[in-house]
C-alpha cells in the first residue's frame, strides 16, 4: 500500500522532529505537538470504539477551542467525515442540517444539550456529546480513558473528509463534499505559495467552522510545523499584545478596519509579521491603501469558496508579480480559472463574465443533490463558481482576476454568507406580510449589511421591531437585517423579476 492519503497523516508528516515543541499556545496554555497527536489519538480511539460505519459523519457546534481543533483532527484520523456547524445556527437551521446530512455523531455546547439532544432523538442521531470553550463536557471525559496510541486510518485522496454547508440561494442549503485530496493538495499548494516556514507562528483569531479559519489557516500551520497563537474571535487588546511575537495573520476585511480603528496598531506592533492575509469578503481599497501607509504591509487578497478552498492568490513572492487592491490576484498553481459567457466560451480579458474553475481542490459535489451537481458542473468538468469577474481590465495584468459580483445577489456581512432567499422565505411567514426583498447595502464595518424591503399585506400595518424580534428567535445574527423598511410595491422588471439592484440603489447610502 502506497503513502496514506489521510487527511491527518499528510498533515502530520509536515510537524517538527521535536515533538515537545509548543504547537498551539493560548491566553491561559500551551500544547505541544506531542499533545496534539496524543489528544487527537484519544478522541479518534473514542470514536473507533463507537463502531461507526466509514464515512459516518460527525456533526460539531462547539465554541473554538484546541479541543475543538483535536475533535476535527481526531475525526479526519478515524477516517469518517467532518460536519462543522456555525455556532450561530439556532434549532430550526440545526434540524436541516441533521436531518439532511444524518450524522452519528452530535457534538455540541452543554448550554445546548438539551434542545440538541431532542433534534438528536428526533433526526435518528445515535451520540451525542458535549465540548465547552474550556475543553471540558462529556467528549472530554470520555476521550481522557481512551488509547492515545492510534493508527491513522488509511484513506485514498477521494475518501469524502468534510462537508460544507453553503446556504442555498434557493432557500435550501447544500452540503459541499470535501475529499482528503482535495484539502490536503489545497493545503500543499498554499504552504509553498504563501511561502510558510517551520519558525512562522500564526496569530488564529477566525472561527473554526468554515474554509477560512478551519482549513486554510489551521492546515497552513499544521503542515509547516509552524506555531499557532489561538485566540478565540478578533479581541484587539489581544491582537496588539500578540502581534508583535507572530509573523502571519489572516482575516476578515472587518479585522483590518479595527485594527486600522486603534491608533496604537503601527509599525512596531507589526516588526516581526511576514504576510497579512484578507478574504472571505472583499477588501475595499481605502482598507487596502490605509493598512499599507500605517504598517509599511501590503495585505494580500485571495479568493476562494466552501466547495474549492482557495482558487487564486496575489503573490507573496514579488517575482510573480506584485500585490493589487481590489483584485483576488493569480490562479493558484494546479488551479484552472476561466471568465465565460452564458453559453460557458471564454470571454476576452477586460470582459466581465461567469468565473468557472477547474483543480484538485474542487469538491466531488453537493451531499445527496446529484441533480444540482449536475447542473453546477459543465460538461467538459468546470464548475460554475456563481461569481461574475474578469481578467486583467483598466492597467491590471491579464493573469489577475477581480470579482465583481455574485451572479446569485449573495451577501458577505463580516466574512460570512447570507443568501437573501433563505431570510425572505422566513419574512414572508410572519404575520401581515405580503413579499420581501432582502439586499445587500454597503457597510463600513461589515463589508455589508443585510438590508430587508418589505411588502405588508393590504391594510395591515407592521412594526419594525416587532418583526426584528421575532426575526433573531429563527435566525443566525448574522443574517437578521439591519433594518427593514416598509414599500408599498417592489420594483420589478417587465418580466416580472424583482430588480435587486434599484433595491441596492435606492437604499446604499443607509
Amino acid at each position: 500500500m502506497g503513502a496514506n492519503a489521510n487527511l491527518y497523516a499528510v498533515l502530520a508528516a509536515g510537524f517538527p522532529q521535536d515533538r515537545q515543541q509548543v504547537a498551539i499556545e493560548t491566553p491561559a496554555q500551551t500544547y505541544s505537538w506531542n499533545d496534539i497527536d496524543a489528544m487527537s489519538g484519544r478522541i479518534a480511539s473514542l470514536l473507533q470504539s463507537l463502531e461507526l460505519e466509514p464515512g459516518a459523519r460527525v456533526a460539531v457546534q462547539v465554541e473554538k477551542s484546541p479541543m475543538a481543533l483535536m475533535l476535527y483532527l481526531a475525526t479526519v484520523r478515524a477516517g469518517l467525515v467532518y460536519l462543522p456547524l456555525n455556532t450561530a445556527y439556532k434549532a430550526a437551521e440545526v434540524e436541516y442540517f441533521l436531518t439532511d446530512a444524518e450524522p452519528a455523531v452530535l457534538v455540541c455546547d452543554s448550554r445546548n444539550l438539551g434542545w440538541m439532544t431532542e433534534l438528536a432523538n428526533k433526526t435518528g442521531t445515535a451520540h451525542v456529546h458535549t465540548l465547552d470553550e474550556d475543553g471540558s463536557g462529556s467528549l472530554a471525559l470520555a476521550a481522557g480513558s481512551a488509547d492515545e496510541v492510534f493508527e491513522t486510518v488509511q484513506n485514498q485522496p477521494d475518501d469524502l473528509a468534510a462537508i460544507l454547508y453553503t446556504s442555498g440561494t434557493t432557500g435550501r442549503s447544500k452540503g459541499a463534499m470535501l475529499t482528503h485530496g482535495n484539502l490536503a493538495s489545497n493545503a500543499e499548494v498554499l504552504k509553498s505559495y504563501w511561502g510558510w516556514r517551520a519558525d512562522d507562528v500564526l496569530l488564529h483569531m477566525l472561527p473554526i467552522f468554515h474554509v477560512h479559519g478551519l482549513f486554510v489557516a489551521s492546515h497552513g500551520a499544521l503542515l509547516a510545523g509552524a506555531k499557532m497563537i489561538w485566540l478565540p474571535k478578533l479581541d484587539i487588546e489581544q491582537a496588539l499584545q500578540y502581534l508583535p511575537r507572530s509573523t502571519v495573520m489572516m482575516g476578515v476585511p472587518t479585522y483590518y478596519v479595527r485594527l486600522l480603528a486603534d491608533s496604537r496598531f503601527n509599525r512596531e506592533v507589526c516588526a516581526n509579521m511576514r504576510l497579512f492575509i484578507s478574504g472571505s469578503a472583499p477588501l475595499l481599497n481605502e482598507t487596502f491603501e490605509a493598512f499599507k501607509e500605517r504598517t509599511g504591509h501590503t495585505i494580500l487578497e485571495r479568493y476562494g469558496m466552501s466547495e474549492t478552498i482557495m482558487l487564486t492568490s496575489n503573490p507573496y513572492d514579488p517575482a510573480l508579480g506584485e500585490r493589487l487592491g481590489g483584485t483576488v490576484g493569480q490562479p493558484l498553481p494546479g488551479v484552472s480559472v476561466r471568465v465565460v459567457d452564458e453559453n460557458d466560451n471564454e470571454v476576452p480579458a477586460g470582459t466581465i463574465g461567469n468565473v468557472q474553475v477547474k483543480g484538485p481542490n474542487v469538491f466531488l459535489g453537493y451531499w445527496r443533490m446529484p441533480e444540482k451537481t449536475r447542473e453546477e458542473f459543465t460538461a467538459d468538468g468546470w464548475f460554475r463558481t456563481g461569481d461574475v469577474g474578469l481578467f486583467g481590465g483598466d492597467g491590471v495584468p491579464e493573469n489577475y482576476l477581480t470579482i465583481v459580483g455574485r451572479s446569485k445577489d449573495l451577501i458577505i456581512s463580516g466574512g460570512y454568507n447570507v443568501y437573501p432567499k433563505e431570510i425572505e422565505l422566513v419574512i414572508d411567514a410572519l404575520p401581515g406580510v405580503n413579499e420581501s426583498a432582502v439586499i445587500g447595502v454597503p457597510h463600513p464595518d461589515f463589508g455589508e449589511a443585510v438590508v430587508a424591503v418589505v411588502v405588508p399585506k393590504q391594510g395591515e400595518v407592521l412594526d419594525e421591531a416587532e418583526m426584528l424580534s421575532s426575526l433573531k428567535g429563527s435566525l443566525a445574527n448574522f443574517k437578521v437585517p439591519k433594518r427593514i423598511h416598509f414599500v408599498p410595491e417592489l420594483v420589478r422588471n417587465t418580466m416580472g423579476k424583482v430588480q435587486k439592484n434599484a433595491l441596492r440603489e435606492q437604499y446604499k447610502q443607509l
